[in-house]
């Protein structure tokens, strides 16, 4: 009896929790998804794999800052800033090791102006952590994994 529970429980698909692109809403997105396309159970498009760093379109954006119930790490960055670069390595890590609770966006301050403005970004690069919709904390510059990982958690 106790093996067959055990053998019934592995059997259930571990699932992760991931936002739509398109409208915001919480899915819950199947781990071993692999190559098949996974879409939102409310507007059908299809969802981002959970613990990727995502560059989304600026109404992409707007609609997870607005609806998301996740905790979200923007990263506001761009392609000619050093530091920027020294901390994709330590961005991507945590949004792989926080994926089910941690949505990361990169937005390039230098094609998406209106948003950078938005946020009064002045220095790149520049993390915020929003919990529905409000501002936890934001730092700007580089920091050692470790210390960044602390920061984002503090937030939480």
């Amino acid at each position: 009896m106790i093996v067959k529970l055990i053998s019934e429980v592995e059997d259930v698909p571990e699932k992760t929790k991931i936002s739509c692109l398109q409208c915001g809403a919480t899915n819950a997105y199947p781990v071993g998804a692999g190559a098949k396309a996974v879409v939102c159970g409310r507007c059908k498009t299809p969802l981002p794999v959970p613990g990727t760093v995502l560059e989304p379109s600026p109404e992409q954006a707007v609609a997870l800052i607005e609806n998301a119930k996740l905790l979200l790490l923007l990263d506001f960055s761009s392609p000619t800033c050093m530091p920027c670069h020294m901390m994709r390595p330590v961005v991507e890590n945590l949004a792989k090791r926080r994926a089910g609770d941690l949505m990361v966006l990169k937005i390039e301050t230098d094609s998406n102006h209106e948003l950078a403005a938005a946020f009064k970004i002045q220095a790149v690069p520049t993390f915020i952590v929003l919990k529905d919709g409000f501002e936890r904390g934001r730092t700007s510059g580089a920091m050692n994994e470790t210390d960044f990982a602390l920061w984002v958690a503090s937030k939480s």
